[in-house]
């Protein structure tokens, strides 16, 4: 949806037209869903916190001042509760590292081949599980980042609108993550030991 299709619905919504929402539901909803299930890990939490946030927006709608997409303020609102709900969970039992297609199956994510980044490991042949059992070892907020990066694609100004945070922090949260998740990997038996000292000591660009 262009962002003046999104400036059209919002208008409509507002003087009165509440079906119109159905439509920023229908652009956005499989987004939304999406970064739940990487965040929250399993299915009916993700569907739940969906519809949440949806709600959310409606109605905080006038609170929408245009500053940024509709889009980024809707992934804003679900990252923002997800973290809560992590915040609010003692362990985590599951992550996924599917996501849903535009056929609405399941569908592998295509990990993005960074130097050094610990999902590019994964081209050489690490294991799935290794890689979810070290994230579930992130805080809330590097898990949130990482997973926006590497499995959403989103640019550092990308991750930092969304999330009202500056660039150069974002970058500083996605190193801290990256190295944290080497660290793991590494103690896991993962990670070759001509990438584990440069990564894991704190070598390479935040």
């Amino acid at each position: 949806m262009t962002p003046e299709r999104e400036q059209d619905v919002i208008r409509r919504v507002l003087r009165g037209d509440s079906e119109a929402f159905s439509e920023l539901v229908a652009a956005y909803q499989k987004t939304v869903y999406n970064i739940a299930l990487r965040l929250l890990g399993n299915r009916e939490d993700a569907e739940d916190l969906t519809q949440e946030t949806f709600l959310t927006a409606y109605r905080r709608l006038g609170d929408f001042r245009g500053e940024s997409r509709f889009s980024t303020w809707l992934c804003r609102i679900a990252s923002n509760a997800c973290i809560d709900a992590l915040r609010r969970r003692k362990h985590t039992d599951a992550l996924s590292l599917t996501r849903e297609d535009e056929d609405a199956e399941d569908a592998e994510w295509e990990i993005p081949d960074e130097s050094l980044a610990p999902e590019a490991l994964l081209s050489q042949k690490l294991t799935r599980d290794a890689v979810r059992r070290g994230l579930r070892e992130l805080s809330p907020e590097g898990r949130q980042v990482l997973i926006l990066r590497e499995l959403e694609g989103m640019s550092y100004e990308e991750i930092g609108e969304t999330l009202s945070l500056e660039p150069g922090t974002v970058k500083s949260r996605i190193f801290r993550a990256r190295k944290k998740l080497c660290a793991f990997l590494l103690r896991d038996g993962n990670i070759p030991d001509a990438l584990s000292s440069k990564t894991v000591e704190g070598g390479g660009k935040p």
